[in-house]
């Protein structure tokens, strides 16, 4: 999954992205190649180490987390969050005092660059750091940042300085299309946040934002929260698959392939059983975010969130859901016929189909299938193997090499994090990745992109160099062996590097639109594209794709959850129905599965986005990639036409360029529908 942090407006703020400029991205020969370091090592080598998983020593010096200074203790957050509300100040008074023109866009960005570099970097820090001190200092910082980006959204002054640009035709004319479009952003920015309302009702939409972000920090930790039962609720035979702590089992997920069923079942009843502080969390948001986009003139907040991306509205997703879910639907009975028939022969005394059946099941069927026997293989997929892997597949498509960095200390929050400097053939430097790879003690089970400082053309000349986690749950191997990657672990792994290397390559002028800061519904086409990399032999492996139908159901009810309000059932009667009719697996009683969908917060009304992007990404990977996934012509015209322009044109243009045609509706159904039927036989055959 896309886990980036982007307040809206003028911060970074969480999951409101915009859509980027349609202009050519002129600054990329203002940039200098960055020389190579002789302290680079290879990639592959500082993966296969066993991590020792200590925290970090707490003695001596810190030299800051991500090398800021400030950050050597929890209390710098407080140190950063002030000195860029001064830098703001100072940024507001230059933005409406400066002449309209391409200054103001300057300022403009350099206000959500100052404001961006403080959030983006404690949004991560909140959820991830071992320090409970660190977390808490950094969700103050997160709520100071929020809070003002909100003021500012309703600044009628700092609007009048842009709309003073935007109102000129002379002066607009003058600029370059990226400027422009990035003027444009932050106008939309203004409009959505109800600068056209009067002073009490904008004070309201400040409010309204404000609580809606606590309430998505709020429900967002409760998705993760472990349920901690007795001991003696459950059979003994399985109390080894859960943690055990005295007298009691702690259930931390859904234990989804687990060959046992009896595990599975209790994981998911325990699980998802409803909490009434977690429900009311999430009504309240769902309530709020419903008011706001009514206060500021939308019908609904999908009608609010949608505007800009490739869908424009939800009457749009819904006919795509609809379309889709209609020529999904033969073939869904017929997988969950054969899961059943797997179940009957495994387990004759159970064979009724459950809803935490699907995953298990459907990789037994293409291991009987295929002979592919996950567990056989997962010794060829070692850590640094696919690590390295990932570093040929860079280097021949796109002329860019990964290189292991040692990390000053106090720089990184754990031991086992890794630095990874990006280094293009020709261009130098392009940027640094964390690599936050092994689960440890509360880090949240999600597999997550975090842009830590955006990329961005600065005063002098030189680029700022973009910066990014990449957060995976990778179990801890045995001493002395090198972790060991399953096939759906290494396809996470290539997902979130395709989110990295958007970052990494973006060259936008302004990081409003750098990189993953754009509209959502095509933010995860690079991401997803490597999964199909991630699954043809000639890259890594002999695994064929899988298509998860479940998504169709998670996308349709967040759109009924965002749709109009009041709504018309509770949010698990909701559940239950839609389960019922288009996923068509028994809703199990007293489970409330949306409690745990953390995507609410960040992909509230565009979880639909990971089909859509599945559908670009999908038709990319035929066009360009599927006789040959090393052609470097192809990766460097994907560069050209896709990452480097970060959110910096219309999703839709990005498209038409790499694909050559605009695809409709029907085009975004076919292309999933066609991932279904490969010809496996010949996959396979070919691969020998």
């Amino acid at each position: 999954m896309l886990c980036t942090r982007r307040l809206r407006g003028l911060g970074a703020g969480l999951a409101a992205l915009r859509p980027g400029p349609a202009g050519r991205v002129s600054c990329r020969a203002d940039i200098r190649a960055r020389r190579v370091s002789t302290g680079w090592a290879p990639v592959g080598a500082a993966f296969s180490v066993r991590p020792q998983g200590r925290l970090l020593d707490v003695f001596g010096e810190r030299q800051g987390l991500f090398g800021v200074p400030e950050l050597s203790a929890p209390e710098g957050f407080r140190v950063a969050q002030e000195a860029a509300l001064r830098r703001t100040e100072v940024l507001v008074e230059q933005a409406c005092s400066t002449p309209a023109g391409p200054d103001t866009v300057r300022i403009f960005d350099e206000l959500s660059d100052t404001l961006c570099r403080v959030a983006d970097l404690a949004d991560f820090v909140k959820i991830a750091h071992p320090e409970r001190e660190f977390r808490e200092a950094a969700e103050e910082a997160c709520r100071s940042i929020g809070t003002m980006v909100e003021k500012l959204n309703t600044n009628v002054e700092l609007y009048q300085s842009l709309q003073r640009l935007l109102a000129d035709k002379k002066l607009v004319d003058s600029l370059d299309a990226e400027t422009r479009r990035v003027a444009e952003l932050f106008m939309f920015d203004f409009e959505i946040s109800g600068i056209h309302l009067d002073e009490e009702k904008r004070k309201r939409a400040v409010d309204l934002n404000v609580k809606i972000l606590d309430l998505s920090s709020q429900f967002l930790m409760g998705t993760n929260f472990p349920i901690k039962i007795e001991k003696r609720l459950l059979p003994e035979h399985i109390h080894h698959h859960f943690v055990r702590n005295g007298n009691h089992i702690v259930v931390d997920g859904l234990h989804a392939e687990a060959p046992d069923d009896l595990v599975r079942e209790a994981a998911y009843k325990i699980f998802l059983y409803p909490d009434a502080g977690q429900l009311k969390c999430l009504e309240e948001l769902l309530r709020n975010r419903d008011l706001l986009a009514k206060l500021v003139g939308y019908s609904t907040f999908s009608h609010r969130a949608l505007q800009g991306t490739i869908a424009q509205n939800p009457e749009t997703v819904m006919l795509f859901l609809e379309k889709l879910s209609e020529k999904l639907s033969e073939r869904t009975v017929k997988d969950f016929e054969m899961m059943r028939e797997m179940k009957m022969k495994l387990n004759p005394q159970n064979s009724e189909l459950m809803p935490w059946d699907p995953p298990y099941y459907s990789g037994m069927i293409r291991a009987e299938r295929y002979n592919i026997e996950p567990s056989l293989y997962c010794p060829f997929f070692s850590l640094g193997a696919c690590m390295e892997g990932l570093n040929i597949l860079f280097n021949k498509l796109l002329g860019v090499s990964l290189y292991a960095e040692q990390p000053a200390k106090g720089e990184v929050w754990c031991e086992d994090v890794r630095k990874l400097a990006v280094v293009h053939e020709s261009e130098g430097l392009l940027g640094h990745i964390y690599c936050d790879f092994f689960q440890r003690a509360e880090k949240p089970h999600q597999d997550c992109h975090f842009t830590i400082r955006g990329g961005r053309l600065k005063a002098d000349g030189e680029y700022q160099l973009p910066v990014v986690v990449l957060m995976l749950n990778i179990p801890h191997s045995p001493r002395k062996s090198p972790a060991l990657l399953t096939p759906g672990m290494m396809e996470n792994l290539f997902h979130e590097m395709g989110h990295a290397m958007h970052s990494m390559l973006g060259r936008t002028r302004y990081q409003h639109v750098t990189g993953t800061r754009c509209p959502t519904d095509f933010a995860e086409v690079p991401s997803i594209l490597m999964e199909y990399f991630s699954n043809d032999y000639r890259v890594v492996s002999q695994f064929a794709r899988h298509y998860e139908t479940g998504q169709v159901f998670y996308a349709t009810l967040d759109q009924i959850y965002h749709g109009k309000h009041p709504l018309r059932k509770s949010t698990t009667d909701i559940l239950r129905e839609t389960q019922e009719d288009v996923y068509g697996l028994p809703y199990v009683p007293n489970t409330a599965w949306q409690l745990r969908f953390s995507h609410l917060v960040g992909y509230g009304a565009k979880y639909y986005s990971y089909l859509m992007s599945r559908a670009v990404a999908s038709m990319v990977w035929k066009e360009c990639f599927l006789q040959d996934p090393f052609n470097r012509a192809a990766g460097e015209r994907y560069r050209r036409e896709v990452l480097v322009h970060g959110g910096g044109r219309e999703p839709m243009l990005l498209v038409q360029g790499m694909l050559q045609k605009c695809p409709s509706v029907d085009d975004f159904v076919d292309a999933l529908v066609s991932d279904l039927d490969p010809d496996f036989e010949t996959f396979f055959m070919d691969s020998q």
